[in-house]
């Protein structure tokens, strides 16, 4: 890859995953410091936002804003909502990234009129941000971007590829024409039928990147701004306690019972080598610094010592949530090292803790 790379920028969740206080808050503004990530912050209000903003691990770093997942983009008040983030965003946010809808199927004319009204919107802020919608539907990866083809004149607002979501919808269509009317969701590393499915399983889960290359192959002719939203999954993957699929490492695998291939765990749907042929396909399109990605993955489970961080919770008498977020930022920063090795020496990576 050339030395555009180096200019598109990389970032992860930013949030208080645990309960506790903003001794959190200050240990994700420490590491992501010290690994150069930009934050985007999940916000359910622009008060909300402000005090998360207070945290900002340096200025120097871009942020986006990931919005509530309930806003309805065809009401009004929603469009209004999204207004109220940008006006109190801007200069300090370059992205706001919402969950597409059902309707953009069964509604396009109106949905394309209501981005459309956010645009102008967003045009009139000074410094404002740019307006990403997700991938979340599970609409028809086509329809999806024939939404961006249609709205290719809406300078400010533009596509947020989740790959994880594409890949799972791929991979549960692909089971479901060897299965007919069976979900592959349905099963669990325990499933006592796993054995027999197991291979049905895996040529399923080789169906996701595929997919994701496609799909990202047509939105970059566009020649449109895009964000992605980057995280690994497997349909039989039980690590997230929100009951989800996908949000885990690109290094993770699947434990399972007995022998597959040589191996007692699964390989997910892209691993490293599939994260870098998807960095690969993007960077294939637009101008690296008209691109942006995300680290959209949730703690996986584990606990680390806090080390150099120990001091930021003095007045904590048990520390065992501050060391599951500490395990958690570490996962964020062990996957920053994959995209920036994807990347090559033009990305300019920092040394990480």
């Amino acid at each position: 890859m050339d030395n555009r790379c180096s200019r598109a920028p990389l970032l992860a969740l930013f949030q208080k995953r645990f309960d506790g206080d903003d001794a959190l808050l200050e240990l994700a503004r420490l590491r992501f410091t010290q690994a150069g990530l930009g934050p985007e912050y999940y916000a359910e209000t622009p008060q909300e936002l402000s005090a998360l903003l207070g945290f900002r691990p340096g200025t120097d770093v871009p942020a986006a804003v990931h919005l509530p997942r309930g806003l309805d983009l065809l009401d009004p008040s929603g469009r209004a909502f999204i207004g109220e983030f940008a006006r109190a965003c801007r200069g300090e946010v370059t992205s706001l990234v919402v969950h597409d809808q059902p309707e953009l199927a069964s509604r396009p004319e109106e949905y394309i009129l209501a981005l459309e009204a956010l645009d102008s919107m967003l045009a009139g802020l000074d410094a404002g941000p740019r307006l990403f919608v997700e991938y979340a539907a599970m609409l028809p990866p086509d329809r999806f971007v024939g939404l961006f083809r249609e709205a290719s004149g809406l300078e400010h607002i533009s596509a947020c590829l989740d790959v994880g979501h594409l890949g799972l919808r791929q991979v549960r269509i692909a089971y479901e024409q060897r299965h007919p009317g069976e979900d592959v969701c349905r099963l669990n590393p325990a499933s006592p039928d796993l054995a027999p499915l197991v291979d049905d399983v895996q040529q399923a889960v080789e169906a996701a990147l595929p997919a994701v290359l496609e799909a990202i192959r047509k939105l970059r002719t566009l020649g449109k701004p895009l964000h992605f939203h980057l995280h690994d999954g497997h349909p039989l993957s039980t690590f997230s306690p929100l009951g989800l699929s996908d949000h885990v490492s690109f290094l993770t695998s699947v434990p399972i019972r007995f022998p597959h291939a040589g191996r007692t765990a699964l390989a997910p749907m892209f691993g490293p080598g599939g994260l870098a042929s998807i960095l690969a396909e993007a960077l294939g399109g637009p101008p690296a610094d008209r691109l942006s990605f995300t680290l959209e993955i949730h703690p996986m489970g584990g606990r680390l010592p806090l080390g150099d961080a120990a001091m930021l919770f003095r007045h904590w008498a048990d520390t065992s949530n501050a060391e599951r977020m500490n395990d958690w930022l570490s996962i964020l920063a062990e996957n920053q090292r994959l995209v920036l090795a994807a990347l090559g020496p033009a990305s300019g990576s920092r040394d990480l803790p």
